[in-house]
C-alpha cells in the first residue's frame, strides 16, 4: 500500500501504517529485546534519517548487513523508506563475499554494526558510505518516499552452490503481490507469533517478516544454535506459525523436544526452499499433530509459485501442489510447446511475481526471463531450470533440476525421488545425492548419508535394493557426521564435492 493506502506503492508503508493500526503491539521478539510496532517504525524512521542526512535517496542501493531482529528489521523499512534499494545479506557472508555485492550493485552505503563487524575475519573495504546502527539515534521523524509499484525497491543475492553471487531486483508492486497473496493463502492473522528462524536475507525469511508486518502480528526471533534449546524458545514464546527448509526441518526432528512433544500452540508449519521428502512430512505429521503443513515451492526469480493445501498433503504426499492464486505456472517441453500431463517438463512461471531481472546482468537475464511460450514478448515469464510433471487433476509433481538431472544407464534420473527412498528406508536423518561422470553408466549415482544412530548402512543397501529399480540404486554409499550447508540453510553441493573426492583419493 502507498501512504494513502493504496497497493503497489512505496513498501515501507506496510510499516507504518500497521504502526498507525495497532503502535502499542509487540512487532519483534528477540531473546533480550522487544518492540513494539510504534518502536520499530520509529526505528525505522531514524534510520531512514540518517541515510538521508549522507545523500541517500531514490534508486540507490543500500546493503545492510546484520544479525536477524529488530535492527535487522527496522533497517529494511527504513532503507525503502527512503526510495533507497534495500540489499540485505547474511551475516555469516566472509568479507569476500560482501565486497563483491558492495562493488558489483555500486553500494552507496553499507549499513551494518560493531558486533558485525567484529566477527569478520578482516576489515569489508568498500567505497561505500559506512553506517553504524550504534551511531544512529533509537526514533526520529520521517516519512516514506512515494514510489510508483514499478520502481526497483530491492536486490536479493543468491548465495546459490557454484560462482559468485547474482542480484535478483524485484519491484515494490512484485513484493506487494506475493506478500498479500502468500498472507491469504496461509491465514496469517493479527494474533499469530511467527517464527522468523530464517535470515531476511533470502526471500523465504522476508517473508515471513513482510507477512507478519502486513499483518500486524508478532515475529519472534529465536538464535540458539541447539535444536532443542530452540523447540523450548518456541514452546515458551507461543509460536503459531513456524517456517524451515529441509535441511532445518530434519535437524528439528532429530529434537526429542520438538519430534516428540507438540507445541500446543504452534497451528501452522510451512516448508519451502527444496522438496521435503514424504517420509519426513510423514514424521512432522506425527510430531507436531495439531498444525496444518503447507508444502511450498518458489525461486528467488519469482518469490512464490505453488503451494499444497494441508487438506491435500496426506494423498498427495510429494506433490509440490497448484499454482498460488493469481499466477500461471507452465510446463514446457524442450521444443517450447506445452507438456500435457504426465510429461515431463520445464516449470515457467508467470505473473505478478516475475521480478525485473538480474542486477547489470542483461545476458543471464536473457537467458531466465523470456517472452511468455504462448502470448510472446508482450509478456515476461521466469524459466525455473526445474522439470516437472503435471498429473491429471493439475497437480505439479518435481521431477529435478535440469541442471541437476542424472542421466545413467539410459535413464533420466531425478534425485529427489532417490532421496525419498532414502529416507523412507528410516535408517537416515540426512540425505543428499549427486552423481559423477562414469564411462560405463554415463552417470554414476552417488548417495551421501548421515545415518541415524540407530541406522545400519547395510539395512539402506538392502531397502534401495528392493524398493529402487536397478538404474535408480546408488553405486555409492558415503557415510558422513553432517552435510556441510550454506548461510542459506540449504547443502553446500561445492563443499560436498570436494568431501566425495577427498573419500575416493
Amino acid at each position: 500500500m502507498t501512504v494513502d493506502g493504496t497497493v503497489g506503492g512505496n513498501v515501507a508503508s506496510m510499516l507504518w501504517q500497521t504502526a498507525d493500526r495497532r503502535p502499542e503491539h509487540v512487532a519483534v521478539v528477540e531473546p533480550d529485546r522487544v518492540a513494539t510496532y510504534g518502536q520499530l517504525r520509529g526505528r525505522a524512521a531514524a534510520i531512514a534519517s540518517a541515510l538521508a542526512g549522507r545523500g541517500i535517496g531514490p534508486g540507490d542501493r543500500v546493503v545492510v548487513l546484520l544479525e536477524r531482529g529488530v535492527d535487522a528489521v527496522a533497517s529494511y523499512f527504513g532503507v525503502l523508506a527512503t526510495g533507497a534499494l534495500a540489499v540485505v545479506l547474511n551475516p555469516l557472508w566472509r568479507p569476500r563475499q560482501v565486497e563483491y555485492v558492495l562493488g558489483q550493485c555500486e553500494a552507496a552505503a553499507l549499513l551494518t554494526s560493531q558486533a558485525v563487524l567484529a566477527r569478520a575475519h578482516r576489515d569489508i573495504e568498500t567505497a561505500a558510505s559506512r553506517l553504524l546502527l550504534e551511531d544512529i539515534p533509537p526514533e526520529a521523524e520521517w516519512q516514506p518516499v512515494e514510489r510508483d509499484g514499478g520502481d526497483a525497491a530491492q536486490i536479493t543475492y543468491t548465495s546459490g552452490s557454484t560462482g559468485m553471487p547474482k542480484g535478483v531486483v524485484a519491484s515494490h508492486a512484485n513484493v506487494w503481490a506475493v506478500i498479500t497473496t502468500v498472507s491469504d493463502y496461509l491465514g496469517i492473522r493479527e494474533d499469530d507469533r511467527i517464527a522468523g528462524m530464517l535470515p531476511i536475507s533470502g526471500v523465504y525469511g522476508a517473508n515471513q517478516m513482510l507477512c507478519s508486518v502486513l499483518r500486524g502480528a508478532t515475529l519472534l526471533v529465536p538464535l540458539s544454535p541447539l535444536m532443542n534449546d530452540v523447540a523450548e524458545e518456541l514452546r515458551a514464546a507461543g509460536v503459531t506459525v513456524l517456517a524451515a527448509v529441509p535441511p532445518l526441518w530434519m535437524q528439528l526432528l532429530q529434537a526429542p523436544r520438538f519430534s516428540g512433544e507438540p507445541i500446543p500452540t504452534l497451528r501452522l508449519v510451512q516448508n519451502a526452499g527444496g522438496h521435503l521428502s514424504p517420509a519426513a512430512v510423514q514424521q512432522l505429521q506425527q510430531a507436531q499433530p495439531q498444525a496444518e503443513i503447507f508444502l511450498q515451492y518458489g525461486l528467488t526469480e519469482v518469490f512464490r509459485s505453488t503451494y499444497l493445501p494441508p487438506d491435500q498433503v496426506r494423498q498427495r504426499a510429494g506433490s509440490m501442489g497448484i499454482p498460488m492464486p493469481g499466477v500461471e505456472i507452465l510446463v514446457v517441453a524442450e521444443d517450447g510447446s506445452l507438456c500435457g500431463p504426465g510429461e515431463v517438463g520445464e516449470l515457467v512461471h508467470a505473473g505478478p511475481t516475475v521480478t525485473m531481472g538480474y542486477w547489470n546482468d542483461p545476458v543471464r537475464t536473457a537467458e531466465v526471463y523470456r517472452p511468455h511460450p504462448v502470448h510472446g514478448p508482450s509478456q515476461r515469464v521466469v524459466y525455473s531450470g526445474d522439470m516437472v510433471r503435471r498429473d491429471e487433476d493439475g497437480y505439479l509433481w518435481f521431477v529435478g533440476r535440469r541442471d541437476r538431472m542424472i542421466k545413467t544407464l539410459g535413464y533420466r534420473v531425478g534425485p529427489d525421488e532417490i532421496l525419498d527412498a532414502l529416507y523412507a528406508s528410516g535408517q537416515i536423518s540426512e540425505g543428499l545425492v549427486t552423481a559423477e561422470d562414469d564411462p560405463a553408466r554415463g552417470q554414476r549415482i552417488i548417495a551421501c548419508v548421515v545415518l541415524k544412530e540407530d541406522g545400519a548402512l547395510a539395512t539402506l543397501r538392502k531397502f534401495c535394493r528392493a524398493e529402487l529399480p536397478r538404474y535408480m540404486q546408488p553405486a555409492e554409499f558415503i557415510v558422513l557426521s553432517a552435510l556441510p550447508k550454506l548461510p542459506n540453510g540449504k547443502h553446500d553441493l561445492i563443499t560436498l564435492r570436494e568431501q566425495i573426492a577427498a573419500s575416493n583419493a
